[in-house]
């Protein structure tokens, strides 16, 4: 059961985000536009569990717009790239709504999203392997850099309430390649 439910954890995300992605050949024809994001990611430190460092990442989202400014949003990333075995490698998923306003290439955007965050270590005397709820408040900036493309920088506030009584809470940066389309 243990094992289903670490698999289920890895597996509901990235099923979420090809349905997403099988989406916009139909909902494109319909005048409904969105975004593919792709890059770096550093999440504060204290962040899922008590005295691990800032980690450093990946991040994948996506986002699909079918009313003027509003849109549904995928979010995966994964933090613990380069870190030793004692310090717990981290995923989380999201998934909410995003709200979007651009003009002269430049868009801004602000999401708020909700999900869980699973950590494990191998090297650790005391090792971790869990999950929790998680939210996701934040947004940025996407400024075109060509006709599809464009570079994005993000901060968000992740909390996740249920890891500890005092609830864990921290910050994200995050900056990489956007494809519009």
């Amino acid at each position: 059961m243990r094992n289903f439910s670490r698999v289920s954890l890895i597996a509901m995300p990235l099923i979420l985000s090809l349905g997403v992605l099988l989406l916009p050949a139909p909902a494109h024809a319909a005048g409904a536009s969105g975004d593919l994001y792709f890059g770096y990611s550093r999440l504060g430190s204290n962040t899922f569990y008590p005295n691990v460092g800032g980690l450093n990442g990946w991040e994948a989202a996506a986002n699909f717009s079918w009313i003027r400014f509003v849109g549904a949003e995928v979010d995966v990333a994964h933090y613990g790239i380069g870190a030793g075995a004692s310090i717990p490698r981290t995923t989380t998923f999201f998934f909410g709504p995003r709200i979007t306003l651009g003009a002269a290439g430049v868009h801004v955007f602000a999401h708020g999203l909700v999900g869980g965050e699973h950590s494990a270590n191998s090297g650790s005397p005391t090792p971790i392997s869990g999950g929790a709820l998680a939210i996701d408040f934040g947004g940025g900036v996407d400024a075109r850099i060509a006709p599809f493309f464009a570079w994005r920088v993000g901060a968000d506030y992740i909390a996740a309430p249920t890891q500890s009584p005092s609830g864990a809470s921290h910050d994200r940066f995050t900056t990489g390649l956007v494809f519009r389309f």
